[in-house]
């Protein structure tokens, strides 16, 4: 390769980058180069899924140099564990508006698109004002359901109720981020999260151990930096949404409820909620089950392999997200097979990035956990769960990429039952059976998740090959 040709390949990737991170809703995925579609998409995806798995490291991190850092440490873990079902209906409603926005801009109606996304908004304000209030309420006796002691309840009680209560942020955050993908500008809804963990990982330190004339408010101040940070990065992004410069061009007359589009939405975010609802109602009770085999410690360490599975699980996520957009505009263009090549390209790039996460998980987990608590009981639990949990990685990435073509495709149903047989009927049962019956306690609980994930990654394989998802009209 000559000089001139290795600077020409350098100036594209470069291109192709800064494009990337800079953001460009005028580009045509319906076109082109797939390739150049899903890095387009996925780099700034990964980033914004970087970004949100920081929070809970963030907080893990302060919290777990705290007195009572097993307390603290538990309680960020339920916490975040009963506010899955918060992210499971943002997602599951995040996921219809990219749908049926990514298929409007992909039959080249913006105005549509736009509509959609409003009305998408309305949703989320009515369902989640009611759980914020009910969450707030009833934080102690949801965390005692989880399977904290008194002690541990009595400790972490306001921080549950603010995380709660300030939950309306999180569903504005995945979802207006949803709004974003599916018009194919991924780069605002990273810059997004970017925004609120700078926030956040400023006020922490702050607001957990005190500054100067501000005190020290130990657990509290983790969720009141988080909440915090979270609120900030709405605003941004609804300065973005209504500044009148993207392809989704927001008028006030959007905002009345429509309740035909409404219900059109809703047939589409039930099923998809319904799915995540599964999966987080699964891991609430795999958490439920270490707590009451392994107590305090036991429930602490697999809390810390949890986040940080977590931390590199959800960039994979990201990265899927871009076959949905895909999926979904091209669709909408009548381009099927272009839209099985972009989910093969993106399938392709998260098992090479889920492969080399595994390794570097298994090699490193001790010095990994060591950063993050001080316990040494803590500490051996959770690199046993973060070695055995990291054994279905590769599995997780093809199943996540699957799960994201049937949603982008609007087919919410085939993944809602993948997810209810794999979890409800096969990990839950292994996982109980494991812990209880053979006696093995949370390694049963640890060993349940990679079996099942690789067996809902099976069967998510050939019901893509069947091609239901092809079919479905939005």
């Amino acid at each position: 390769m000559t000089n001139t040709s290795k600077h020409t390949t350098f100036s594209r990737i470069f291109s192709t980058l800064k494009t990337a991170i800079k953001g460009d809703d005028s580009f045509d995925y319906t076109s082109g180069s797939i390739k150049k579609a899903v890095i387009l998409l996925a780099i700034p995806m990964v980033l914004e899924m970087m970004m949100e798995s920081v929070f809970a490291l963030v907080d893990l991190y302060f919290v777990g140099h705290l007195e009572h850092s097993s307390y603290a440490i538990q309680m960020v873990g339920l916490t975040e564990s009963v506010l899955a079902i918060i992210y499971s209906l943002a997602i599951g409603i995040s996921m219809a508006a990219t749908a049926v926005v990514a298929r409007r801009i992909g039959e080249k109606d913006p105005v549509a698109a736009s509509k959609a996304g409003m009305q998408a908004i309305i949703i989320a304000f009515a369902i989640n004002t009611v759980i914020s209030v009910f969450g707030f309420i009833y934080a102690k006796n949801i965390l005692l359901l989880m399977g904290a002691t008194q002690e541990a309840a009595d400790y972490g009680v306001n921080f549950t109720r603010i995380m709660m209560g300030g939950s309306l942020c999180i569903m504005l955050l995945f979802l207006i981020n949803g709004i974003f993908r599916g018009a194919g500008n991924a780069a605002i809804a990273m810059r997004s999260l970017w925004l609120a963990n700078a926030c956040n990982i400023i006020l922490c330190p702050i607001l957990i151990n005190g500054l100067g004339p501000i005190p020290a408010f130990g657990l509290i101040g983790a969720a009141m930096a988080t909440t915090t940070g979270r609120s900030i990065g709405v605003l941004y992004q609804a300065y973005h949404l209504f500044n009148g410069k993207s392809i989704l061009k927001i008028i006030p007359s959007y905002f009345i409820p429509d309740f035909e589009q409404i219900k059109h939405i809703a047939k589409i975010a039930a099923p998809g909620v319904l799915q995540f609802v599964i999966a987080s109602c699964s891991w609430i009770f795999l958490a439920q089950l270490v707590a009451t085999t392994g107590g305090d410690h036991g429930s602490a360490g697999y809390q810390t392999a949890l986040r940080i599975m977590m931390f590199f699980i959800l960039p994979a996520w990201g990265l899927s997200n871009a076959a949905a957009t895909l999926v979904g505009q091209n669709l909408g263009a009548k381009q099927i097979e272009r839209a099985e090549k972009s989910v093969f390209t993106t399938a392709k790039y998260n098992t090479v990035f889920m492969a080399t996460i595994m390794v570097i998980t298994l090699l490193f987990s001790h010095q990994i956990i060591s950063f993050f608590s001080n316990d040494v009981i803590v500490r051996k639990i959770a690199v046993e769960a973060l070695q055995t949990m990291s054994l279905g990685y590769i599995f997780y990435g093809i199943g996540m990429v699957l799960i994201n073509t049937f949603n982008g495709a609007g087919d919410t149903w085939t993944p809602t039952w993948v997810n209810f047989f794999g979890f409800w009927l096969f990990q839950i049962p292994l996982a109980y059976v494991l812990a209880k019956q053979f006696k093995m306690g949370p390694t049963g609980v640890f060993m349940a998740v990679p079996i099942a994930e690789t067996g809902i990654t099976l069967a998510s394989i050939v019901l893509y090959k069947k091609g239901k998802w092809k079919k479905v009209q939005v």
